[in-house]
């Protein structure tokens, strides 16, 4: 049997290039589906996720503000993530006929835009940009394509250079943040502006607005392994090399939100590789078309092998659980995957246990929602988003 890291690498080439890599930020169309050709599709199992993200759209249908955005009208990626959402659904109506509901949640998005090529509400500019372009890129507006050239240039002006210019110096050079100047990148914004780079890459080719650069890619790698508990690529002092961290990664270079472990002889603390933003950093190599037999993608395949669990974001217990089984239904998916094989040698039909595990944590009314708190996973509307927008690619597969 094949290994998962062998697996991922003999995936379709096609899988990286610009239209597909857009349609699986949201498993938005057919070119996602990764059905191996001798296995038929679980038909029964599909209109079983097809009637939980019914469910879980018309409640979200129900909680939209007259003025077109979900949650909050200050942060227009919580309502860019309802909309992927919706523009994933697997029977495709949203896209081919959006009901006036979406389209005002898209008005709402594209209004949001200012002259930079921003697309933001006051704060988080980044962060809310990439994932607001990202969703209207999946809209594929004709009249928002100069819009989404603006951003993908804003983007790429944000990313960080905090050195010398032009020289990696940092550790934090490479990346992206949540958007002041002086802010430092982290890998989780990285992920973000990468995707909304992909998904916008071909309006841009040779397009980009006046006075902007496209992104240094070897330098967003650069930063994506800095942030990497790999101690053969990556000799920052907080690196582990506990084989329970090892290929694992950390929020940004010397910080993780798992904390770290504290040598009581030397008194070095190395820092703890947790399960979300390891598939961020699996993601973000996967963005930056690094190569697949790369041993920094094998060591994060590897980890991620290791820890795999639907009970727990892995070194976060329930704290940002949503957006892991999120990121893990994107980037397993994005791999082609079909079965998981774990450090055991067993066999996990990965897309059947996580599409069963979102169904039972639906709630009566169609939601979703986290106990925890942290990173607004109390939020029904953006924890709803999150586990549509993981069905939305795992229907696909089944």
């Amino acid at each position: 049997m094949r290994s998962f890291a062998t697996r991922c690498r003999a995936a379709k080439h096609a899988a990286w290039i610009v239209s597909t890599v857009c349609a699986l930020l949201s498993g938005a169309a057919a070119t996602s589906q990764v059905i191996p050709p001798d296995r038929a599709p679980d038909l029964s199992l599909r209109n079983e996720v097809q009637h939980a993200i019914d469910r879980g759209l018309t409640w979200l249908l129900t909680r939209q503000d007259a003025a077109g955005w979900w949650s909050t009208a200050d942060h227009p990626a919580l309502t860019a993530l309802v909309v992927s959402g919706f523009l994933g659904d697997p029977s495709g109506r949203y896209r081919t006929n959006p009901p006036p509901a979406i389209s005002k949640a898209i008005d709402y998005l594209a209004s949001s835009a200012h002259p930079d090529g921003s697309l933001h509400r006051g704060s988080l500019i980044n962060y809310n940009t990439a994932i607001t372009a990202t969703a209207l890129a999946l809209a594929n507006r004709p009249e928002h394509h100069d819009m989404l050239r603006r951003a993908h240039g804003f983007l790429a002006r944000s990313q960080n250079d905090f050195g010398e210019p032009g020289k990696l110096d940092t550790p934090l050079d490479g990346g992206v943040g949540y958007g002041d100047k002086n802010q430092h990148a982290d890998l989780n914004n990285t992920l973000v502006a990468l995707e909304a780079l992909r998904a916008t890459d071909h309006l841009v080719q040779d397009r980009l607005p006046a006075g902007t650069r496209p992104l240094n890619w070897d330098a967003a790698i650069q930063f994506i392994q800095n942030c990497q508990n790999l101690p053969s690529h990556n000799r920052q002092p907080w690196v582990s090399d506990a084989p329970e961290d090892r290929g694992g990664f950390v929020y940004y270079p010397g910080y993780s939100m798992a904390g770290g472990v504290t040598n009581a002889a030397t008194g070095r603390v190395a820092l703890r590789s947790y399960g979300s933003i390891s598939y961020a950093g699996l993601l973000s190599y996967v963005y930056a078309r690094l190569d697949r037999n790369d041993p920094r993608v094998a060591g994060a395949v590897d980890w991620l092998r290791a820890h795999y669990t639907l009970d727990e974001n892995p070194g976060m217990g329930e704290q940002g659980y949503y957006y892991y089984l999120h990121l893990m239904a994107k980037a397993l998916n994005t791999c082609g995957m079909d079965t998981l094989e774990l450090k055991d040698g067993r066999q996990i039909a990965w897309r059947r246990e996580l599409a069963l595990r979102l169904m039972n944590l639906q709630n009566a009314d169609g939601s979703w929602v986290n106990t925890h708190n942290r990173w607004w996973e109390k939020d029904p509307h953006l924890v709803s988003a999150y586990a549509i927008l993981a069905l939305d690619i795992l229907w696909r597969g089944l």
